[in-house]
């Protein structure tokens, strides 16, 4: 058995506030050298699903650059199906307003695909996940519908478009809900679906054109309150991070640093791809001093660095001091600069002597090409 991969690159780019102004979510750096979409499209290539659509809203720009051809991810090749599904392209005329409404502009994809099934997810949920195992749970369940579940939110925090799940024995769904508080019974969906092909399309074309845009309010919630759909909830088990917000996603950028989680995210047997960039080894002087940090490729590293994640092509000036921050691609932090919870976005110019602290539950950003 086969899945199509659905992927939404757009659904939380309010909540991530600045870092998305002029980038997807999906296209969003993490770790040092990744960038949140990595990681879903990771896991459907390693279970086996080499048809996969992503859907676009705007800003999409620096998410095709990423991506390219899919070359890094073995889906170039003649018998995969990768496609980047920017909005108007079928001929629609509105920005979608939901994640239901979004699917409406990937109909033609899932008309021409040949799986039985579709696999759907957010790009903001990173973990390491066999879809293979969800797809064997939900043809065995017989339901309409899988919700793939977790436990092991290790950032929780409920929303109003947090959807929450109890399961029985069995995995079928008893009682379902959005927004409200994660009990010891009860599971935190993760954004990510199994649903026969076929059954999407109809659910689509019936709802869009009433007027109903989201799959899990306007679906889920309306037709299992009528005992109208069959619910299988399938558990992960494994730890699960949530970028959810600025401060869950500047948290969880530190937490790969936790060798267990770490060890639980990036797998020998099932990698995390990304795209390829050859640069040099990182140069570090005899005066740097560095501190339980995450440094990437082609940096300079001449200042002293304490519990911060550093990307590509970054330089640290002699004298400069950095904690507890994010410092991303291209920039360059001058000499004595000084800087503390801060989330440093690509190319931008911290000038000498500059100071940038931010607190601990509300780190300073810097804008994408900014001069402090």
């Amino acid at each position: 058995m086969k899945m199509t991969g659905i992927i939404f690159s757009n659904i939380y780019d309010i909540s991530l506030g600045d870092l998305t102004m002029n980038r997807t979510v999906a296209s969003l750096p993490f770790g040092g050298r990744y960038r949140l979409v990595d990681f879903v499209l990771s896991n459907m290539v390693n279970s086996n699903v080499s048809s996969i659509g992503i859907i676009t809203k705007y800003n999409y720009q620096s998410l095709m650059d990423h991506l390219g051809s899919g070359a890094e991810w073995d889906l170039s090749r003649k018998n995969a199906n990768f496609y980047i599904l920017p909005p108007f392209a079928s001929g629609i005329t509105n920005v979608y307003r939901g994640n239901l409404d979004a699917l409406s502009n990937a109909v033609r994809f899932l008309e021409a695909t040949k799986p039985d099934y579709v696999i759907m997810c957010d790009t903001t949920v990173i973990c390491n996940i066999n879809f293979e195992k969800a797809l064997d749970s939900h043809v065995e369940s017989g339901a309409d519908v899988t919700v793939i579940a977790s436990r092991n939110m290790l950032n929780y925090e409920g929303s109003d478009s947090d959807l929450i799940v109890i399961k029985d024995k069995n995995g079928k769904a008893t009682d379902l809900a959005i927004g409200q508080t994660l009990g010891c019974d009860s599971l935190a969906g993760m954004g990510m679906y199994i649903v026969e092909r076929e059954y999407l399309i109809s659910i689509i074309n019936s709802y869009v054109a009433r007027g109903r845009y989201s799959f899990e309010k306007d679906f889920l919630l309306s037709r299992f309150a009528d005992d109208r759909v069959n619910i299988n909830v399938y558990e992960f088990t494994d730890p699960v991070l949530r970028n959810h917000n600025i401060l869950a996603y500047f948290n969880n950028n530190f937490r790969i640093m936790d060798e267990q989680i770490r060890d639980n995210i990036f797998k020998t047997k099932a990698p995390i791809y990304t795209k390829v960039r050859d640069e040099a080894p990182s140069y570090y002087s005899e005066s740097c001093v560095v501190n339980d940090s995450l440094i990437a490729d082609g940096c300079k590293i001449k200042g002293k660095l304490d519990t911060t994640i550093v990307f590509r092509d970054v330089t640290i000036e002699e004298g400069a001091k950095i904690k507890n921050s994010i410092i991303m691609q291209g920039t360059v932090v001058g000499k004595g600069a000084k800087i503390e919870n801060a989330i440093i976005d690509k190319n931008a110019t911290i000038t000498p002597g500059a100071t940038l602290i931010g607190g601990s539950g509300s780190p300073v950003i810097v804008h994408k090409g900014d001069t402090i």
